[in-house]
């Protein structure tokens, strides 16, 4: 499945999911899939909120501080500030290379040196965070965003610190994740009735319809309720960091999942699926023996 700027439908064959495209910039992409089932929709907002590779700090090694905040809390803030990730694709997690620590293959250096000599407050920012690659920086939206503050200097104080940027998924921490938000509504009329309604006296008055009501036939009244009626259209949103575009975000998610699925499989098809469960990468068998 590939993404057409030019074509908002994505389509896998009659049978297949479906996605229509409704809006899309830098940081939002609002979708519809349908011709799919609930178990899919929540995997792919699932994979797309922790299993999205990207690149962020990991490592701080303080040198100096002199200022009002603790070392833990510079080194949590620094964490924390989204890096662009575009060539995150290119490095290596740190556990897959043959470095003893750091090289260039899986970890980019980021230094931030600052000190107070004027009168004035002086706040340090994201954008005073110095890459040792140009490809990796700070996500700034524009030429005059001041980046995100990370802690107020005053006269005679000073912060000098070395980061080490490495790449990993929000499975590991929270930092590594590429989404703000990312949530899908179904069945905007409730046919299914999967919402029990709160109501004092009328429903319709007191429960205001969602945006997305007009996407489908509001339901007549007296209509018997189908008791085997499953959820098939979704309509998905997702609001990005900035490390990602939001496109990228979804076509990783697509293949992260795809290649769980084809584990599977492969797991499946060997010797009729006898043998003991894959770990997929992620210490399943770990937790499988620890009880979790």
């Amino acid at each position: 499945m590939a993404y057409n700027a030019y074509n908002p439908t994505l389509e896998s064959g009659d049978q297949g999911p479906q996605i229509h495209i409704r809006e899309i910039n830098d940081e939002v992409l609002d979708f519809v899939l349908s011709n799919t089932d609930l178990s899919v929709a929540n995997a792919l907002r699932r994979v797309m909120i922790a299993e999205v590779p990207t690149i962020a700090i990991d490592i701080v090694q303080i040198e100096k501080n002199t200022s009002v905040l603790a070392d833990e809390f510079l080194a949590h803030r620094l964490g924390l500030i989204p890096l662009c990730s575009s060539t995150v694709d290119r490095m290596k997690y740190t556990r897959d290379c043959n470095c003893i620590q750091a090289c260039e293959n899986c970890t980019v250096e980021l230094t931030l040196d600052m000190c107070c000599q004027d009168d004035d407050t002086m706040e340090v920012t994201s954008r005073n965070l110095l890459s040792n690659d140009p490809n990796v920086v700070p996500v700034l939206t524009d030429d005059n965003d001041p980046g995100i503050l990370i802690v107020k200097l005053r006269k005679g104080q000073e912060l000098k610190v070395n980061c080490l940027a490495k790449k990993g998924v929000a499975k590991e921490h929270a930092k590594w994740s590429p989404v703000s938000a990312v949530g899908f509504e179904y069945d905007p009329h409730n046919r299914l009735r999967h919402t029990q309604y709160w109501v004092e006296q009328d429903e319709k008055e007191e429960w205001p319809l969602s945006h997305n009501a007009p996407e489908e036939p509001e339901p007549k009244p007296g209509e018997p309720f189908d008791f085997k009626a499953e959820p098939n259209r979704f309509y998905f949103r997702v609001e990005t960091v900035g490390s990602l575009r939001p496109e990228e975000v979804f076509l990783t998610s697509i293949s992260v999942l795809q290649d769980k699925l084809g584990t599977m499989q492969i797991k499946l098809d060997d010797d009729g699926g006898q043998d003991e469960p894959s770990d997929m990468g992620y210490g399943a068998n770990d937790q499988w023996e620890n009880g979790y």
